[in-house]
């Protein structure tokens, strides 16, 4: 089955360094420091981010945080309830912006 995104992309991330090579340096410097082992354990951080992988809908991040997740001792029903909060933070997020629709069509309607 042939997909818009090529699944072996993925293990190319890191050549974004080439034409940047300096952003792509303290972009990766960052990315590390953040999924260090802090207030958050890296299982914990890694299903954040496979949360919001599917928020945010990147195949290449939904690919690599299931294996990371897998590979830090999640769970199946820890990544789908991940997975779950994502889905209800972003529907909540755009049934929010229906207040501002219905102030406009008050404000219009008037």
């Amino acid at each position: 089955m042939s997909t818009y995104y090529n699944p072996a992309d993925l293990a190319k991330f890191g050549t974004i360094t080439e034409w940047q090579a300096e952003a792509g340096r303290k972009f990766f410097d960052y990315y590390g420091e953040v999924f260090k082992e802090g207030a958050l354990t890296e299982r914990e951080k890694s299903l954040i981010a496979l949360a919001v992988a599917h928020a945010v809908q990147c195949p290449y991040c939904i690919d690599a945080y299931t294996s990371d997740s897998l590979q830090k001792g999640a769970d199946e029903a820890q990544m789908m309830e991940a997975v779950h909060v994502a889905a209800a933070i972003k529907g909540g997020a755009v049934l929010v912006h229906g207040v501002q629709m219905m102030n406009k069509a008050k404000e219009l309607s008037m």
